[in-house]
């Protein structure tokens, strides 16, 4: 044992007050996806890009800090910014949370940062690139340390044959917002004339209702979600907070089959959140797609990934969950492949990718967490779960790091994105190689029938 001397938290045992806490906690799902598929996913990355092209010099170039940055790069770097400022703050609000026993606070500081940040999305405008960067580090950073402590909860709230389905419910409540607020967006996007408002207007009252949006619906959980009882310790949190973090690190080297699997998830999941970020840019720059096109496209892949979310649930039930993610990611390698030889202005080709991926995306994100859940020492699950989270957000650094990289030196997207196809090979190989079931006993945890 580390020097967290916290009792494990207690377990949600009624079965009622478990649903109740269960239906709450999809409720953040619904809240904070409009986000990742309104701002990240479609219009933040082509008109960031656009304000940055319109303070770029004759040679293309902005220079945020003095540094010579590509316009059409910017939107990947401060993505990977982002990334790196979550991974300072996750361990330490990880460890927080879990000293204090208090997530709920925590996770309504970081909701309300990030919703507030996406709805000042609406002053962005003109040649204002530093504000709009400086927004999407903090509405990105604030996203990625509210899911370490939402994500904590699962294994309080669920069984663990049960986690596997109220996951997968999890990520379906995700993308049934973002496909309901998507269709909104289209409707004042395309008829924006008619409501007499500019292009620029209507896509930054699309940025800013999703703010709106993540800050309403997540009243939801923080009234159904509750906090569990820790013993008191003999620190306060915050003074503790990076020794902690060194205690977290050195006890999860006592399961080494835990890191094995955080290990493959880093590196396909990297992939993912690629893809995720990046894939409007892609269909805008180098595709030559209307707006319009990538909005439906993406509600494609929203009501998709609802139908491969449950979906994959079932199939993990039949064939476990780490069979049913190795074949995802199989899908994924096929995926980005045909990604890369797809042809320009081809918008019926476009729709058959964004099919493809919305039935492994929603999948394959939802059993993951699931999974992990069961390799988590019971008592440290918020500060494993930023260990994931870091994963999941914290560490995908390095795709749109390459990607933008890509761009600077190539000036072509599609040169980038067959990189991605080695993120989903490497996780494979990673992922086949971890033994789960024994990976579930050495956490200490009952082993499922079907893991």
């Amino acid at each position: 044992m580390t020097a967290n001397t916290a009792e494990p938290e207690e377990h949600t045992a009624d079965p009622a007050d478990r649903r109740r806490e269960q239906r709450g906690w999809y409720f953040y799902d619904f809240a904070c996806s409009v986000y990742s598929t309104s701002v990240l996913t479609v219009f933040l990355g082509p008109y960031l890009t656009s304000v940055a092209k319109a303070a770029a010099d004759a040679e293309g170039f902005v220079h945020p800090l003095g540094i010579p940055v590509r316009a059409g790069s910017l939107f990947a770097y401060s993505v990977s910014v982002s990334i790196v400022v979550a991974v300072l703050v996750m361990p330490l609000v990880g460890a927080a949370a879990d000293r204090t026993g208090r997530k709920k606070p925590l996770l309504a500081v970081s909701a309300y940062t990030g919703a507030a940040a996406t709805a000042g999305m609406f002053f962005l405008s003109g040649d204002r690139y530093l504000l709009g960067a400086f927004l999407l580090i903090v509405a990105n950073a604030s996203l990625a340390v509210s899911m370490v402590l939402y994500n904590a909860y699962l294994p309080q709230i669920a069984e663990p044959d049960e986690r596997d389905a109220v996951s997968s419910r999890g990520w379906a409540f995700g993308y049934t917002s973002g496909a309901l607020v998507l269709v909104m967006n289209l409707v004042l996007y395309s008829g924006h004339e008619s409501f007499g408002l500019s292009e620029g207007a209507a896509v930054r009252i699309c940025l800013a209702s999703a703010g709106l949006w993540w800050g309403a619906f997540t009243l939801v959980p923080l009234r159904r979600l509750r906090d569990r009882r820790v013993r008191p310790q003999g620190e306060g949190a915050v003074g503790s907070g990076w020794r902690q973090l060194r205690e977290t690190l050195r006890d999860m080297r006592r399961h080494p089959l835990t890191l094995s699997f955080l290990l493959a998830y880093l590196v396909y999941n990297d992939g993912v959140q690629t893809v995720i970020s990046q894939a409007s840019i892609y269909g805008s720059e180098e595709l030559g797609l209307e707006q319009t096109t990538l909005i439906t496209a993406v509600l494609l892949v929203q009501v998709l990934a609802v139908v491969g979310a449950l979906g994959m649930g079932r199939m993990a039930r039949t064939y476990g969950a780490k069979r049913t993610i190795l074949a995802s990611l199989a899908v994924w390698t096929l995926i980005l492949a045909a990604g890369y030889f797809l042809p320009s202005g081809a918008p019926v080709a476009f729709f058959c990718l964004a099919a493809a991926i919305g039935l492994v995306l929603g999948g394959s994100q939802a059993l993951s967490r699931s999974l992990f859940s069961h390799l988590v020492p019971r008592g440290k699950e918020a500060e494993y779960f930023s260990a994931y989270e870091m994963s999941d957000r914290g560490l995908s650094w390095l795709g749109p790091l390459v990607f933008g990289l890509a761009y600077q030196l190539t000036g072509s997207y599609r040169d980038a994105i067959i990189s991605l196809v080695i993120f989903f090979a490497a996780g494979f190989v990673l992922l086949a190689r971890v033994p789960v079931r024994a990976a579930v006993a050495a956490a200490g945890n009952p082993v499922p029938e079907r893991i």
